[in-house]
């Protein structure tokens, strides 16, 4: 018989081998694998008491907290559809998610419960909400820690749950449409777990700081591969350098999760208070955005963190690509590693990488002919949740497209220099806005930067440049900006025009939203009739 690839087995082994061990701190209280275990089982009780069924829709809604990290597990054991949601989605995202998907029950965050009960009419198939807030008198609100107590310690039988059943519903946020939910099944996200435990090198000395929202991409599925080797997890509520800092201290972190936006926030903190090298070994596993080589650089330099980018999306459960270099890099010049850990990577275990071109062919392995990143293997998605268009649209002889544009060397490792969106094409060159944005990084009075393309009369588009200037450059200009691009760009690439703000928007994650400041920045010009470029 086979052996059936589902989540719960990854609590269930940290609960016999390491029981005792302290398995989650949440506001410096400590769980311990055993104590886990044993709130879980309730937690699957109670939803099972509530009437949750195999294949229901059970959301979350909350931060980096210890009843969100149960719910990837509570849920899970049910056989139910484990659906975190963006903090941050507006009260319209959340109505169109959450009855787009069905939800029949939701957890709560006592900070968001009047944001859930002022949308809750327009949602009638949403029949309970569980919440952390005390002192509420309704017949449909319950407490999550009632829930618990009134509920059986026993081990759960998940028996009847299959590596094929969806196990995660995961909403993307949509720059065009309504935001699609992706589908992972069990197999998707046991799969995805034992690749990145791997490459990772994930071991039961290991404490994860969860800096990156579990709601995201379900952390990059952090809560199972670290559970699965028994490493203590430790919450973050919010992203402040100087709580990061504190805890890392504290606690002993040896390894954390972010976009390249976090690390800058960091390395531009480490910089002003004068913050050590730590004593012990620290990894950081980066992705969301291609980084700054300055920032790599920086992060390693500096601060002494290892420095290791991943790639992936919602729709591939998510990491699918590595960047540490290999044995054949190591007897390389610092400067050449730099350059290699800047790249997207080479495959993980588990799937297969290939760049293509418009026919659907591979592009050279010379680091130069671009094409579109596709990708086949274990966590591919099972597809969109009721909508097999779009499913259609994105998945093509099994193969996943991505979006993104990428180069080939000929070590087979692969560079994103896009997304297809993002591509800027004047006078028929190609311009990559990260190739402009890697340079500009270099300024030592740019603390951060986007690159956009912008409408042309005489070459179709350009590239600007949005900044946010670092404390002490207040006098830097547009010009100084433009010369400097050009002194380490072809003339044709460097930004014909800057814009200043004071900080740019960014997604949960931390991702720079681009569409966001086309928006701003070109589209609501060209409807006021205004000519940027001439």
């Amino acid at each position: 018989m086979d052996y059936q690839l589902v989540t719960p087995h990854f609590l269930k082994r940290a609960a016999k081998l390491y029981r005792d061990k302290v398995g989650f701190v949440n506001e410096d209280k400590e769980y311990t694998y055993g104590e886990l275990y044993e709130r879980i089982n309730r937690l699957s009780h109670g939803y099972a008491r509530l009437g949750v069924k195999p294949g229901d829709r059970v959301a979350y809604l909350a931060t980096n907290m210890l009843e969100m990290y149960e719910g990837f597990f509570g849920v899970g054991q049910v056989g139910a559809i484990h659906q975190p949601l963006n903090t941050r989605l507006s009260m319209e995202d959340l109505t169109f998610i959450l009855s787009h998907s069905g939800a029949s029950v939701i957890y709560v965050d006592k900070q968001f419960l009047d944001t859930i009960l002022e949308i809750r009419e327009r949602l009638p198939e949403l029949r309970t909400i569980i919440t952390n807030a005390e002192g509420v008198n309704e017949s449909d609100i319950i407490n999550y820690e009632e829930l618990l107590a009134t509920s059986s310690s026993e081990p759960y039988d998940y028996s009847h749950v299959k590596e094929n059943d969806i196990a995660s519903l995961l909403y993307t946020s949509g720059t065009t449409g309504n935001p699609k939910g992706v589908m992972l099944t069990h197999r998707n996200n046991y799969l995805q777990a034992m690749q990145a435990m791997h490459h990772l090198q994930v071991t039961d000395q290991d404490v994860l700081l969860h800096t990156l929202p579990m709601f995201h991409v379900n952390g990059w599925g952090s809560p199972f591969y670290y559970t699965a080797n028994g490493a203590k997890q430790v919450s973050l509520d919010k992203v402040r350098p100087n709580i990061i800092f504190d805890k890392i201290e504290k606690h002993g972190v040896t390894i954390m999760h972010f976009a390249p936006t976090v690390l800058n926030m960091l390395l531009e903190y480490a910089s002003q208070h004068d913050i050590p090298k730590p004593e012990h070994h620290i990894r950081i596993v980066v992705a969301g955005a291609a980084p700054p080589l300055a920032f790599i650089r920086r992060a390693e330099k500096e601060l002494g963190w290892e420095f290791i980018q991943v790639y992936g999306m919602t729709e591939l459960s998510p990491l699918v690509t590595i960047s540490k270099p290999r044995a054949q890099h190591l007897d390389q010049a610092e400067d050449k590693i730099f350059e290699l850990k800047a790249r997207t990577g080479y495959d993980m275990i588990g799937g297969e990488i290939k760049v293509v071109n418009d026919k659907g062919e591979e592009v050279a392995k010379n680091g130069k002919e671009i094409g579109e990143i596709i990708y086949r293997g274990n966590n591919m998605m099972k597809g969109y949740w009721n909508n097999p268009e779009a499913t259609a649209e994105t998945i093509k002889d099994g193969w996943l497209h991505t979006g993104d544009l990428a180069v080939v060397f000929p070590d087979e490792s692969v560079l994103i220099v896009d997304r297809k969106k993002d591509i800027i094409i004047s006078g028929g060159e190609n311009i990559s806005s990260l190739e402009v944005e890697d340079a500009l990084y270099e300024h030592e009075g740019i603390k951060e930067v986007a690159v956009i393309a912008a409408p042309h009369e005489k070459w179709g588009e350009t590239p600007m440049a949005i900044v946010v200037k670092r404390e002490g450059y207040e006098y830097l200009t547009a010009e100084d900006i433009i010369e400097f691009s050009r002194s380490r760009l072809a003339h044709f690439k460097a930004p014909t025009k800057v814009q200043f703000v004071d900080e740019l928007p960014k997604n949960a994650n931390g991702k720079i939203l681009k569409h966001e400041l086309r928006r701003q920045f070109v589209e609501n010009r060209i409807k006021n009739g205004e000519k940027l470029f001439q």
